[in-house]
């Protein structure tokens, strides 16, 4: 690599999906100097930030540390909204399903007592009178949350990605970081496919292809598969009848659903998926692999008819823990790792960004990182950066 440079600025970003494209946002709106690159041209399918629908959850069940979290993310999508001029959240409300004990009711619960959350305990048979189509077993119940509701993947991506430019943002696509090497005290020398950057830091915030990037990290990536359902001609799977919805069976598999916007009814099976390497991943959905979802979630939800009309792979970047990364990769703090959010993360994008922002500036993050730090791992996050040039 070059000394020399044929851009300088503040950050650089690799990866301009989901939480990329948040952090420019977040960290122009400082006033920061900046520019993402991304391989591809987000919005796209390619990765981890599609799907035409997400779920938005306030009474996080998988632990309550992720609360504070996305009741940031909530006020800056709303932020977004107004910015964008366009809706990117509908609330439908959120329905948790599974047996007392279980991940999806108990961790629920346990959320919303910690934070102080509005929610509802419905039996089995008040789930099937209030949402008809979906089937729980006599023995489970459910955490009704209202807060909860959809996101607009490609919309959010495509916002965010706009406010950062509105900012000042320098955004390539089809232009990847492919390496970078420590250039002075106190910068960093990026190389792109197509030019080098010189930068005080480096935000690496690349998805699924960040294993790449930084092949010592502890990562896997996942091959997952979302499906919807040809809508169903009346208002069963409508948005004002049908919420966002998780139902944890017995073996402990997780099953989620959001409503209809036009689009169908869509369902998928959160992890059990197969091992993937993101630039070789089969995106090819074939009619047995829709058979045996449909298996699986017809024994949950009623007037599915015969099977799904469309599907789409999606990537998922997952850690040991199933918790995000969000540290320094090295000890003079120029590269930050912003990613591996396990199939989890879209719903936190902007607050991701506002918490990159605030560690780049110096400043105190929002929320408590301690669980999403690399020393969890064993790993320092003083530890020398991997400079894969």
């Amino acid at each position: 690599m070059s000394s020399a440079s044929d851009l300088t600025v503040d950050v650089v970003i690799a990866g301009l999906g989901a939480a990329g494209s948040a952090a420019a946002w977040r960290l122009a709106s400082r006033g920061l100097r900046v520019a993402g690159f991304d391989a591809h041209e987000p919005p796209h399918t390619l990765g981890s930030s599609h799907g035409r629908s997400r779920i938005i959850r306030e009474a996080y069940f998988e632990h309550p540390q992720y609360v504070p979290l996305v009741q940031l993310a909530y006020r800056l999508w709303e932020e977004l909204e107004g910015l964008a001029g366009t809706r990117l959240f509908q609330a439908t409300g959120g329905l948790m399903i599974g047996a007392p004990d279980s991940a999806v009711v108990a961790g629920t619960l346990r959320s919303a007592r910690e934070h102080g959350l509005s929610v509802e305990r419905w039996s089995a048979a008040e789930i099937r009178r209030r949402v008809p189509v979906l089937a729980p077993d006599d023995s489970m119940e459910g955490v009704f949350e209202p807060r909860a509701g959809v996101l607009a993947p490609e919309r959010g991506v495509a916002a965010m990605a706009a406010a950062a430019r509105a900012l000042g943002a320098q955004l390539f696509v089809h232009e990847p970081v492919t390496g970078w090497r420590t250039d002075g005290p106190a910068e960093l020398l990026v190389q792109t496919a197509a030019r080098a950057v010189r930068t005080r830091a480096l935000v690496l915030a690349a998805g699924p292809w960040m294993p790449g990037l930084l092949p010592q990290l502890p990562l896997a990536v996942e091959r997952v598969v979302q499906h919807w359902y040809p809508p169903s001609g009346d208002d069963r799977f409508a948005p004002e009848r049908f919420p966002v919805f998780l139902i944890e069976a017995p073996d402990g598999r997780v099953l989620y659903g959001l409503p209809d916007q036009g689009d169908g009814l869509k369902l998928a099976e959160h992890h059990h998926g197969t091992p993937a390497r993101a630039d070789a991943v089969d995106r090819h959905v074939s009619p047995e692999e829709r058979a045996r979802f449909h298996r699986l979630a017809a024994r949950w939800v009623r007037g599915l008819g015969d099977g799904p009309a469309d599907s789409a792979v999606c990537l998922y970047t997952n850690t040991p823990d199933g918790d995000f990364v969000l540290d320094w990769a090295d000890a003079s703090r120029s590269v930050y790792i912003a990613s591996a959010c396990s199939g989890h993360g879209f719903k936190f994008a902007p607050a991701i960004g506002q918490v990159v922002a605030a560690e780049l500036a110096g400043s105190a993050s929002p929320v408590d990182l301690t669980p999403f730090r690399l020393g969890r791992f064993g790993a320092a996050a003083g530890s020398p950066a991997v400079e894969p040039i």
